[in-house]
C-alpha cells in the first residue's frame, strides 16, 4: 500500500466520522433548520465518494460486472454532495424581510442554488450517457485519469464532471471568503478560512486536471508522467478534504464544548433536582428519573433541560421558604463557617446547601406551611451564571449529612417547640418583606 492509498483511507474515515457525528443534529434538529441537513448531506455524499476512491473499494468495483463502476458511483455521490453544499450556502444566510434589501452575494448564492438543482440532474444524466457510450471501458482501470489520458471519450466525460465541480468550488470559495472576512468569532473565522483554502485547492484541482486531459488528447503523455500527475493531484485533493472536514468541524466543536459543559451540569445537578422534585412532584414537566434516563432524553435539547431544572430548583426553594423560620438562614451560614470553609466561593454554596437540606427535612417531617422565610438572593446575570451557582450548591449538597442538616434545623428553631411547631410559628409582615 502506497502512502497515497493510506492517506485515502484516512481521509475517508475522517469524513465518515464527521458525517456520523453530525447525523443526530440532522435527524433530530428543527424541521425548519435546513442548514444541518444540507451540511450533513454534503458530509455523507463526500464520505461515500471518498470510500469509492480507496484502493480496495475502487478495485473491487472496477473489476465488477460494470467496468470502472467506482468512477461512476464516485461522481454520482460527489454531485449530490455538491448540490447539498450549495444548498447549505444559501441556508446559512437565513431569511430577509419581504421588500428589504438583500445583499448582492446572497442574491448570487440564491441564483446559483436555483441553477444547481437543474444542473445536477443534467450532469448526472450526461455523465451516465457518456460513461456507457464514449468512455473506453474495455479494461478495468486503477487510476482512471492516468489510464485514460489521451482518450477523447474519457476526456469529455471528465470535463463535464470537472466543469460542475470546478464551478461549485469557485462559488464556495467566493462565498466563504466573504464570510471569513465578516466573521466576528475567532473559531468561526479559522474554520471558514480553512474551508475557503480547501475550495481554492478544489478550483486548482479541476482546472489542472481538465487541462491535462485535453492536452493529452493532442499529445499523449508517457505512462509514468500521467501516473505521477494523477498522484500529485490526488494528494492535493486529500489535502482539500482534510481542510474542508476540519474547517467545517471547528465551529461545531465550540458548540460541542458547550454541550459537554451542559452534560456535566446535568450530572452535577441531578441529585439535588431529583430530591426536590420528589418532594414536589407536581413541579416538573415529567416525573424525575434516574440519571442515565435523564441524560438520554433526546426529545429536549440539553440547554433547555438545564434551564428547566434551574427553574424547577428555584421554584422548589421558593416553596421551601414556607416551611422554615427566618433564623434558618443564619444557622445555615454558621454551619458552613463551622465546617472551616472560609472561601466565599465555597461558603456561599455550602450555606445554601445546608439551608435547602434543612428546609427539605422540615417539609418532609410534616411542618405546616406558613409565610415565606428570609433567603439570600443570588444575582446571576445570565443562565450560565445561574447554572454555575447551582452546580456549586449541588456539589456542596452531596457533602451535607442528613443528621447535620437536622441539627442545623433544630438550632434554628425556638427552644420550646419542636421543629414542626417552630416551622409553623407565625411570622411578621416585616420578615416577609425582608425576604
Amino acid at each position: 500500500m502506497t502512502p497515497l492509498d493510506l492517506a485515502g483511507y484516512l481521509i475517508a474515515v475522517l469524513m465518515t466520522a464527521v458525517a456520523l457525528w453530525r447525523m443526530p443534529a440532522a435527524l433530530w434538529g428543527d424541521e425548519e433548520d435546513k442548514r444541518r441537513r444540507a451540511l450533513w448531506g454534503c458530509y455523507a455524499g463526500f464520505a461515500a465518494a471518498l470510500w469509492t476512491k480507496t484502493r480496495a473499494v475502487r478495485l473491487a468495483l472496477n473489476d465488477s460486472a460494470v467496468t470502472d463502476l467506482a468512477v461512476l458511483i464516485k461522481h454520482y455521490t460527489a454531485t449530490i454532495a455538491i448540490l447539498a453544499i450549495l444548498s447549505y450556502i444559501v441556508a446559512i444566510y437565513g431569511q430577509y424581510p419581504d421588500g428589504g434589501t438583500v445583499p448582492r452575494h446572497v442574491r448570487f448564492a440564491r441564483a446559483i442554488q436555483q441553477v444547481a438543482a437543474k444542473a445536477s440532474i443534467a450532469t448526472l444524466i450526461l455523465l451516465t450517457v457518456l460513461f456507457f457510450t464514449v468512455v473506453d471501458r474495455s479494461t478495468p482501470s486503477d487510476r482512471f485519469v492516468a489510464d485514460h489520458a489521451g482518450q477523447w471519450g474519457a476526456t469529455l466525460y471528465m470535463s463535464v464532471f470537472y466543469l460542475y465541480l470546478g464551478a461549485a468550488s469557485a462559488v464556495c470559495a467566493y462565498q466563504w471568503a466573504l464570510a471569513t472576512a465578516n466573521a466576528g468569532l475567532r473559531h468561526l473565522r479559522v474554520g471558514l478560512g480553512m474551508m475557503t483554502f480547501g475550495m481554492f485547492i478544489g478550483v486548482g484541482y479541476t482546472v489542472s486536471r481538465t487541462l491535462f486531459l485535453w492536452v493529452s488528447v493532442i499529445d499523449t503523455p508517457s505512462e509514468s508522467f500521467a501516473l505521477r500527475f494523477d498522484e500529485i493531484t490526488e494528494a492535493a485533493q486529500v489535502v482539500l478534504f482534510a481542510f474542508f472536514a476540519v474547517g467545517a468541524s471547528i465551529p461545531a466543536l465550540s458548540k460541542g464544548q458547550r454541550r459537554a459543559k451542559l452534560w456535566r451540569a446535568q450530572v452535577e445537578l441531578h441529585g439535588l433536582w431529583r430530591e426536590l422534585m420528589t418532594a414536589f412532584p407536581e413541579q416538573p414537566f415529567d416525573p424525575p428519573a434516574c440519571l442515565a434516563r435523564e441524560l438520554t432524553r433526546f426529545d429536549t435539547p440539553a440547554d433547555l433541560r438545564i434551564d428547566r431544572w434551574a427553574a424547577d430548583i428555584a421554584d422548589a426553594v421558593e416553596k421551601l421558604r414556607h416551611y422554615v423560620p427566618d433564623s434558618l438562614l443564619p444557622a445555615a451560614k454558621a454551619a458552613a463557617a463551622a465546617d472551616g470553609t472560609t472561601d466565599p466561593d465555597r461558603a456561599g454554596p455550602l450555606a445554601e446547601a445546608y439551608w435547602i437540606k434543612a428546609a427539605l427535612t422540615a417539609r418532609n417531617g410534616g411542618a405546616p406551611a406558613s409565610t415565606a422565610a428570609a433567603v439570600e438572593t443570588q444575582h446571576a446575570t445570565d443562565q450560565d451564571g445561574e447554572v454555575a451557582w447551582l452546580v456549586r450548591v449541588a456539589t456542596a449538597y452531596r457533602t451535607v449529612p442528613q443528621d447535620r442538616a437536622a441539627q442545623v434545623l433544630a438550632d434554628a428553631m425556638p427552644a420550646a417547640p419542636g421543629p414542626s411547631t417552630a416551622a409553623a410559628a407565625p411570622r411578621t409582615a416585616s420578615n416577609e418583606e425582608t425576604a
